[in-house]
């Protein structure tokens, strides 16, 4: 299994969008998509504009096809206009759990 593991700082002005944004993009993730087995967000209980998604798939492949889905694609083009102020990611295989 590999994980994604990515933290967000989202425009002050922003948060209430993002969250409408990631929750749909998480829910069908989750739903539309059998090579994801996890994906949730938190925010930060410091930074209000701070979130961390944790995203788990059952291989390299899942992860790619994700990449390509068009609720992805979807969010992907929302974000591009100075929502996301920074991004930290890590991808990895998954030893336990």
């Amino acid at each position: 299994m590999i994980s994604l593991l990515i933290t967000l700082e989202i425009h002050p002005d922003r948060v209430d969008q993002f969250v409408r944004y990631i929750t749909e993009e998480s829910q069908d993730a989750r739903t539309k998509e059998p090579g994801c087995r996890g994906f949730r967000v938190s925010r930060s209980l410091e930074k209000a504009k701070v979130f961390t998604l944790a995203e788990f798939y059952d291989d390299r492949s899942a992860l790619e096809a994700h990449r390509q889905t068009p609720h992805f694609l979807l969010f992907k083009e929302r974000a591009a206009d100075g929502l996301i102020l920074s991004k930290t990611a890590i991808c990895g295989d998954v030893i336990d759990g």
